[in-house]
């Protein structure tokens, strides 16, 4: 999915990441806007990401799932959204936890969908939980 509708990394630190999936002919529903399961994958490829990042500091191998989803879309995406999280610094956190630990650690990360060149306000909030454990 996430190479059918090409998401770009436009920007990645360890505090945040922002994720950029173009509104074209695969993304575009039959009113012209984004679809929901375009946005969708634009929340969960920015939440992997930026703990992908995270996770390649440590010297343990630590592995994630995503064991909830929940999306609110608040207007239609008529343009490239992007899909930005800031909870970095969290999220390293509990990748330390992790790999010190044989038990699973969660975490309830925040993504906000925007369309920079209408506005900055949110078409969609999104929350997904974060799940990670080492692996042997």
């Amino acid at each position: 999915m996430m190479l059918y509708v090409k998401p770009s990394v436009m920007e990645i630190s360890n505090e945040r990441v922002v994720v950029r999936i173009p509104l074209q002919r695969r993304t575009r529903n039959h009113i012209g806007s984004m679809y929901f399961g375009a946005l969708s994958v634009g929340a969960d490829c920015a939440v992997g990401t930026l703990a992908m990042h995270l996770i390649k500091q440590q010297t343990e191998h630590v592995t994630l799932i995503f064991r909830n989803f929940h999306a609110e879309f608040h207007r239609r995406a008529e343009g490239d959204v992007d899909f930005c999280c800031s909870q970095g610094r969290e999220i390293s956190n509990i990748v330390a936890q992790a790999a010190a630990s044989d038990e699973r650690v969660e975490m309830m990360v925040d993504v906000i969908a925007t369309v920079p060149d209408q506005s900055d306000d949110p078409v969609a909030t999104f929350k997904l939980t974060l799940s990670m454990k080492r692996q042997p």
